[in-house]
């Protein structure tokens, strides 16, 4: 549909030279202003798209642009369509109308010229994000619409420099489009049936060129058309910035030549006796591309993106082991399309003889003048997309005296022969993409240790709340045979069943955030309320008698469900330390800002040792079957309130927690 609507305009001026008659020149001037407000809608799109792997998303994310592309340029030509053109009058030499823009006109090019701009930020970002096979096959057909935005650009400027429709400049237009059709054709043998799939990077405008060059060009073709003009102007002007332009075009052609780039690097290499290679240069590459690399994913396409442009290669591919060493899968290419890899990838035998053969040694081996099974399985892996692209080279990838994987490089440019320093490069790269492997390896394996801890720490957090909700359960079971015949008791029983049953439903309810950090939902709560209930059935089944005393306190914000663990921690502690016929007594009171809940019994007690080392702990306890888990995670839960747990105990004289959780100010 683009290339469409650029012939459409072509037509249109076309038909606006050919015409004698001024009425029938401006009409078609308007046919042709009408059709340009076309362009910026379908390219823009065309520029998103093109060999793009995640087109539909990144279009998704585009569509209040594209909608503006299509929108706005169509309503200033339909909705001002009297402002397009202002006036006609003759250029200085009287060959041709010069028609002048009006209001809308000037804004229709105003939207051509940023359209134009997006274009060709969008093929910059497509080419930058292409490497290898993949950049060989695209590079025509965006080296197409480069030019034919390129000239837009400029035509575009020119109209708004001078505020009028220059036909000879305009003529640019259509030239360009001669150019792209032929530079488009010769893109298509190249793409044929494969799979586009370029992945570009988001952070691509801080670097991006198009954003330079435009800003300079603006500005260095201001400025010249102000002294132009103070100097009483130039016929020649337009022609000069033109040949300017072509020749800012024919450099960025031969810059992104791969052939070109080749040469020119042995050109300096012979001429001005300096090695092939830049090893500073390259190892500061590596290292800044590799260093901070945790993802192994990530780490390969990094590699493969190096070693391609270190060694000016269009398909480089990186094949990794499995754990068993019985298998082979594509970690990254650049000539192969994801989902590629698993219909080439060898059999369990091929793997097993492929790493037998490379675990003896770690030299690069051309694939090309060996003749064996592994070769043959080694070439299938990696297909050659050029019959000159001299001959494929396999790096193993070993570390510690083990194979990690395969590095194969093929359709070098120009077909060169790899030298003793190519491969001495190769080895080298090999070994430090072996060692970078490693460590992203042993980074992800230590990644899942921490996340499995944090997991069965959490899960242990989870099972000690069960653990006491079955220690309820048991005390009142204990108590149930002495007091079965009592009705208060019978019915104090079912209650706290009830609740108990209910909290288990809780926990295994948010079994699912076991994963998470600790989260509290605090809403303003009564304190005394929480403490009564959270040991109404352990007061009830214990066999030490719980005595309560509750202070009149200010309602505060707190995690009643968080809050009522800690409580019943601290109270089953207290009455599993306390003999039978001793008490456990449970308080409350108000003291400078803050709400404090006392436990105190006079059991056991501990030691200074044990509270300095292993109180709050995680996994420490005393107990015999303890998890050593609920000192910790109240103690958690209390500092996500902003509190604090106190306490003093004694061998054989008892303990007494207290909990200070914030109060209101007001407090007393």
């Amino acid at each position: 549909m683009g290339m469409v609507v650029l012939a459409a305009e072509c037509f249109c001026s076309g038909m606006a030279v050919r015409t004698t008659s001024e009425d029938a020149f401006v009409a078609w001037q308007l046919w042709r202003l009408r059709v340009v407000s076309l362009i910026p809608g379908f390219w823009l799109l065309f520029s998103l798209s093109y060999a793009r792997g995640s087109a539909w998303s990144l279009l998704a994310r585009w569509r209040i642009p594209v909608f503006c592309a299509f929108a706005l340029p169509v309503a200033t030509v339909t909705g001002f369509g009297n402002g397009l053109i202002e006036s006609l009058s003759h250029d200085k030499s009287a060959l041709h109308l010069l028609p002048r823009l009006g209001w809308s006109g000037t804004l229709l090019y105003i939207l051509v010229l940023v359209s134009s701009v997006a274009v060709l930020m969008n093929l910059e970002r497509t080419y930058r994000a292409s490497v290898g096979t993949m950049r060989w096959r695209i590079k025509f057909m965006l080296l197409a619409v480069c030019v034919l935005f390129i000239i837009r650009f400029y035509t575009s400027s020119q109209a708004l420099l001078f505020r009028a429709i220059d036909l000879p400049s305009e003529d640019l237009d259509s030239v360009a489009l001669l150019v792209a059709g032929a530079l488009m054709l010769r893109s298509f043998p190249r793409v044929g049936d494969s799979d586009l799939d370029v992945h570009p990077s988001r952070s691509f405008l801080q670097s991006s060129v198009t954003i330079v060059l435009t800003g300079t060009y603006l500005l260095i073709v201001g400025a010249l058309a102000k002294v132009v003009a103070y100097l009483g102007g130039d016929t020649s002007f337009e022609f000069k910035a033109l040949v300017v332009l072509v020749a800012l075009v024919a450099l960025a052609v031969a810059a992104q030549s791969d052939r070109v780039r080749l040469h020119v690097r042995r050109f300096v290499s012979r001429y001005f006796q300096r090695p092939i290679y830049d090893y500073r240069t390259i190892w500061r590459k590596f290292t800044e591309s590799t260093s901070s690399v945790v993802d192994q994913g990530d780490l390969c396409r990094a590699l493969v993106r190096l070693v391609a442009d270190t060694f000016q290669a269009l398909s480089v591919a990186i094949w990794l082991t499995d754990d068993r060493r019985e298998a082979f899968s594509l970690a990254a290419s650049t000539s192969l399309p994801e989902g590629v890899g698993q219909s080439l990838a060898p059999a369990r035998e091929e793997a097993v003889a492929l790493i037998e053969h490379f675990q003896a040694g770690a030299e690069p081996v051309d694939i090309e003048a060996q003749t064996r099974a592994w070769a043959v399985t080694l070439k299938r892996m990696h297909p050659s997309d050029f019959t000159n692209g001299g001959h494929r080279i396999c790096v193993p990838l070993i570390e510690r005296g083990h194979l990690m994987g395969l590095m194969m490089i093929g359709d070098r440019v120009g077909g060169v022969p790899y030298s003793t320093q190519d491969m001495e490069m190769l080895l080298c790269m090999g070994d430090h993409a072996s060692g970078s492997l490693l460590n992203a390896r042993y980074s992800s394996s230590l990644l899942q240790a921490k996340e499995f801890e944090a997991f069965q720490a959490m899960a242990a957090f989870f099972v000690h709340d069960l653990k006491n909700a079955a220690s309820t359960l048991n005390l009142m079971l204990q108590n149930l045979p002495v007091h079965y015949d009592d009705p208060t008791f019978r019915e104090d029983t079912l209650r706290g069943v009830g609740k108990t049953v209910d909290h288990i439903n809780h926990l295994v309810s948010r079994l699912s955030l076991l994963r998470h950090e600790l989260k509290i939902e605090a809403s303003e709560t009564d304190l005394n309320e929480v403490v009564s209930k959270a040991i109404e059935g352990l007061a009830l089944a214990s066999a030490a008698p719980v005595s309560t005393e509750y202070s009149t306190l200010p309602r505060i914000n707190l995690d009643r469900q968080q809050i009522s663990k800690v409580i019943t921690n601290l109270v089953l502690n207290a009455i599993e330390a306390t003999p039978s016929g001793r008490r456990v007594h449970v308080s409350t009171h108000a003291e400078l800002g803050w709400a404090i809940i006392r436990v105190e019994d006079n059991g056991c007690g501990m030691s200074a040792e044990f509270i300095r080392d292993s109180l709050f702990r995680p996994f420490k306890t005393t107990k015999k079957n303890g998890l050593g888990i609920g000192m910790f995670q109240s103690r958690m839960i209390v500092e996500a309130h902003r509190g604090r747990i106190a306490l003093s105990s004694e061998p054989d004289r008892g303990t007494t927690f207290q909990v200070f959780l914030p109060a209101p100010a007001n407090s007393k």
